[in-house]
Formats: structure tokens, sequence, C-alpha cells
């Protein structure tokens, strides 16, 4: 397998893209963000294509969230620049042509969990892991999670796992209404594979119009990640991100002041 930290591959009219950072549980950092950006910006361009799967390298993760080591010394400027590259490429999976399919094989959490709330349809295996844990390091979801979680589950489900960075297993991510339906390991992929080519039998044209019907029933989605992402960036001028996001890579307990 290549080293690129994403793939992307073409299985007739679909085409796969993969974050090839196994070792890291394809965690996001700037890099990796980068070519997710410029893969689907090409791919927009690719006129036969008719649906996209989005998924992780190795067993053990989708993406099991943003780069803490990388990011805890981001100034606040540095922060917001990051979670407005995170926005965009948010916003140029709702804006593709055709839909993108989410085949979570393992860990969604933070960065991750908000990377596969961005795509059309969510699908799981058994043993894939759910959340925005942010606040366990000092700051909150800065790539969408605060506003695509209450569209998904509804306001008070989203307030709890946002508030409490508690971690579901995928039965309860369907039960909530965050994935569309849950696989065992061996059969995700050819799942999800199953229902991409389902779509690509359709009419694109009817396809892209449902889907910009859809988005822009939401108006209010791009002011409101604005939003976060100034909360987001603001809070890594505190010394609890410091501190929260110092203990995760010193694997301690964090100690909260408010400050």
């Amino acid at each position: 397998m290549s080293d690129a930290p994403v793939l992307l591959s073409r299985e007739g009219a679909i085409a796969v893209v993969t974050i090839n950072r196994p070792s890291k549980l394809n965690a996001l950092d700037r890099e990796v963000l980068e070519h997710l950006l410029r893969t689907f910006t090409e791919l927009r361009g690719a006129s036969d294509v008719r649906a996209a799967i989005l998924t992780g390298a190795g067993e053990k993760a989708f993406v099991a969230g943003a780069d803490i080591a990388g990011m805890r010394a981001m100034t606040t400027a540095e922060a917001k620049a990051f979670a407005d590259l995170g926005h965009r490429i948010g916003e140029v999976l709702e804006s593709l042509p055709f839909p993108v399919i989410a085949a979570v094989n393992g860990f969604a959490l933070g960065g991750g969990c908000e990377l596969a709330m961005a795509c059309d349809l969510i699908y799981a295996s058994e043993k894939a892991k759910f959340g925005q844990p942010e606040v366990n390091l000092g700051v909150i979801p800065g790539f969408g999670g605060t506003q695509r979680l209450v569209r998904r589950v509804g306001v008070g489900k989203a307030r709890e796992l946002v508030y409490t960075g508690d971690i579901i297993d995928a039965a309860e991510a369907h039960r909530i209404g965050l994935c569309e339906a849950v696989l065992p390991v061996a059969e995700l992929m050819a799942h999800v594979r199953k229902v991409a080519e389902k779509i690509a039998s359709k009419g694109p044209l009817a396809i892209t119009q449902a889907k910009t019907v859809i988005r822009r029933g939401d108006p209010t989605l791009p002011s409101a990640n604005e939003l976060e992402a100034q909360a987001f960036a603001m809070l890594f001028g505190t010394a609890d991100q410091k501190e929260g996001m110092g203990a995760f890579v010193e694997k301690r307990p964090a100690k909260f002041t408010g400050a």
C-alpha cells in the first residue's frame, strides 16, 4: 500500500477514498486535511463519478480524531485556520454533485465523527465507536460537530454527547440515528459498495438535485459552523486547553481550573 496520507481508487462509477495513516489511527493533521480537500475537490470535476466511499485504513479506526500532539501548541489564529480547513472539507463533501458514504470501520472520534457526519450516509461496523470527546481536552468540536450532531440526533442527545464527551458504540449510534446501519466487520465494505452501486444506477441529475434540495433546507449551517470555528479557536488561548491537550499527550488525568 502507498504511504500517501490519502488514497484514491476507482471502481467503475464509484470513487473510494481511504485515509491512510493507520499507525496513528488515521488521525487528522494538516497534511491529511489538505490531501482530503484536494482529493474531493478534484472528484467534483469527474463527470463519471456517481458516488464515493470514504473510509480509514487498517482495522482499528475510521479516524480516531485530530492529531492532538500537533494541535497542542496552536495559537488561536492557528486553531482558527485549522478549524476553517476542516469546515472547508465538510462544505466540499456536502456540495459534491454525488453522495458520499462513510464506511466507519473503527473509531470515529472528534474530527473523525465530524468527518463522517459531513457525508450523506454513515454505515458502521460492529466495532465502530463514535464520540465528540473534545471537552476532555479543554476545547469543543471544531469541524462542525456542534452543528451536524444536532441535525442528526436532535439537540438533547447532541448536548449530552458534547457536554459529557462520552464515546458510544455502534449499536447506540444506530439507535439514536447517528448511523444508518451496523454491519459485521467482514461485511461492512461489501454493504457500502452495494449501496453506492444502487445510487450510481439512478439518474445522476436527479440524485444531484435531491442532494442539493436536502442541503438547502438547512440554510443556517454555514453561519453556525463559523460561530463554532471562532469558539474553538478562542479556547486555544486558555490554560485549560494547554492542560487538557498536555494531559492527553502525557497520558494523565487533566486538572482543569477554568482559566
